[in-house]
């Protein structure tokens, strides 16, 4: 997985937030975050992604909507960036909730780290399944 789709991705796991940052002051409990996904875990989802056409499908999709997600945000361009993740949010349920809920807890994972390059390695191999 590029450094451009892992931005995608955390993108669509902010979006709660953001729609609820929208819509007024949170609740007064948030929820505990997302522990950091194993490189089982994410092996787990990829595994499922590749051997199922149509989620393979959507998640080629959601990887082409990471450059475009990419091009908005350096323009700061927030009416975008919404349309591409509300686009991205519908092909993630296409995915399966597992990638939604692995999707989710990238977030809390810094992509410089160890940890991180060994995750994104998980979907760089996924990656390469996608037509170019």
């Amino acid at each position: 997985m590029n450094l451009k789709l892992f931005i995608a991705i955390a993108a669509l796991a902010a979006m709660p937030v953001v729609a609820q940052a929208q819509k007024g002051p949170p609740p007064a409990k948030a929820p505990p975050a997302a522990k950091a996904p194993s490189k089982a875990e994410v092996q787990k989802v990829a595994d499922g992604i590749k051997g199922d056409k149509a989620k393979l499908d959507a998640y080629c999709q959601i990887a082409k909507l990471g450059d475009a997600m990419q091009a908005a945000a350096q323009k700061k361009d927030q009416k975008k960036m919404e349309d591409l993740n509300k686009q991205a949010d519908a092909l993630a349920q296409k995915v399966g909730p597992d990638y939604v809920r692995v999707s989710a807890a990238l977030e809390n994972v810094d992509p410089e780290s160890a940890q991180g390059k060994d995750l994104i390695a998980v979907f760089d191999a996924l990656d390469q399944t996608c037509p170019k």
